[in-house]
């Protein structure tokens, strides 16, 4: 049996920009892998922040899509990230979340032995390798940048923008924040979710469910909630509502959140999100920010890897603030993890195929539009054949 609801047309010149994009890309193996190798290998990503590895010797590992990489703080002070690979036979060089390796990077496997700026300084046995150069054999490393204390990594530098450019349109508005500054609340925490990455992120940046599903949340922004796009960013933002708000843990919040000197008034009790494509979201906060990375595992399986910053306060209301912004959210991701199951499970039903878009849904406008550029065949209402997907990973 046919899906019965179709887009309105496979050619290519068609206008899809009031639709979703097709179900089949929300479970589909064949895409899956095409988005791996076009959406993501060429995406910033996150692996840290700075805070994350103070001392010399400190790193943070981080596995995207098979790829394992290393953030490692050297001798020197700078931060580089590294494929955490030794370039002898593979093996996985350091272990753990996060830890401290001394003054050297040693491979268990067979001991050779990296200096902190990834370059190898011995090995066993050197002598038998013929026409041997330790200078060619350094750790291999992606394409880094930091930006405002953060650590991003390309897996495959495709020669697009920067972090730096991407933000942009938000470095003004971010500045006041002082996120170079800033220290992590916790360690990174991992939430495996039964759904497509782009289920999460379409509904990360959905303002429409907030006041039908998020009681607690609609209550902080009442009728100021705003969405925009500025290029590959997405921003939602909202103040409380002048009417009570729902729940204790809301109420609360807002009566023990402390001046925040540092911001200028009109953002002292501002929420902002902010998405960058495809992955990653910022959330930022008066009293902290913490960031979301919808980290793809397969077609219907995602690990939201998430950790909390703040700058150094004291003061028992910032203390106080910062537990119930977590009490909020965490209530809210209860709310969205239900919602989310739901979608995903109705993306296999053969009674949709797509569904139309308002002009007021611009975020999701966006990132559909977004997709069908870079993988056209996602203009397909229906899965083509594997040959067919096959073709256009070539």
């Amino acid at each position: 049996m046919a899906r019965m609801h179709r887009m309105p047309t496979r050619d290519e010149t068609e206008d899809l920009s009031a639709w979703s994009l097709p179900a089949w890309v929300y479970d589909d193996p064949g895409f899956f892998a095409l988005e791996r190798e076009r959406i993501f290998m060429p995406s910033w990503q996150l692996v840290c922040h700075e805070a994350d590895v103070p001392e010399s010797g400190d790193y943070v590992t981080f596995d995207f899509m098979g790829e394992p990489l290393a953030a490692l703080r050297g001798a020197d002070g700078a931060v580089r990230v590294f494929f955490n690979v030794c370039r002898h036979r593979a093996s996985r060089l350091l272990d753990g979340s996060q830890g401290n390796c001394g003054r050297a990077v040693q491979c268990p496997y067979h001991a050779w032995t990296y200096g902190l700026d990834g370059a190898l300084r011995k090995l066993p046995y050197e002598k038998t390798f013929e026409n041997f150069d330790k200078t060619a054999h350094s750790l291999a490393q992606p394409q880094t940048e930091i930006w405002n204390g953060f650590v991003f990594a390309r897996i495959e530098d495709d020669g697009g923008p920067s972090v730096a450019a991407l933000m942009a349109p938000y470095a003004k508005e971010l500045a006041p924040y002082r996120l170079p500054e800033m220290k992590p609340l916790d360690r990174v925490t991992l939430r495996p979710r039964s759904v497509n990455w782009k289920n999460i992120t379409d509904n990360y940046a959905d303002g429409l469910h907030i006041p039908v599903a998020h009681d607690g949340l609609a209550s902080l922004f009442g009728s100021s909630y705003r969405i925009e796009v500025a290029g590959m960013v997405h921003k939602m933002c909202g103040e409380p509502a002048e009417r009570p708000a729902q729940g204790w843990s809301v109420r609360g919040y807002l009566k023990h959140l402390p001046e925040v000197g540092h911001l200028p008034e009109g953002r002292r009790h501002l929420w902002s999100y902010y998405k960058l494509f495809p992955n990653l979201a910022f959330d930022v906060y008066p009293d902290q920010i913490d960031f979301m990375q919808m980290i793809p595992v397969s077609p219907t399986e995602t690990i939201i890897r998430e950790i909390p910053y703040a700058l150094p306060d004291d003061r028992r209301e910032m203390r106080a603030a910062r537990y119930l912004n977590w009490r909020i959210n965490r209530v809210v991701n209860a709310e969205d993890t239900g919602l989310l199951a739901n979608v995903q499970a109705g993306m296999a039903s053969r009674s949709y195929t797509t569904g139309p878009l308002s002009r007021d849904e611009v975020c999701l406008r966006d990132f559909a539009e977004t997709m069908r550029r870079r993988l056209p065949v996602c203009r397909l209402p229906e899965a083509p054949p594997p040959e067919e997907m096959a073709v256009h990973r070539i």
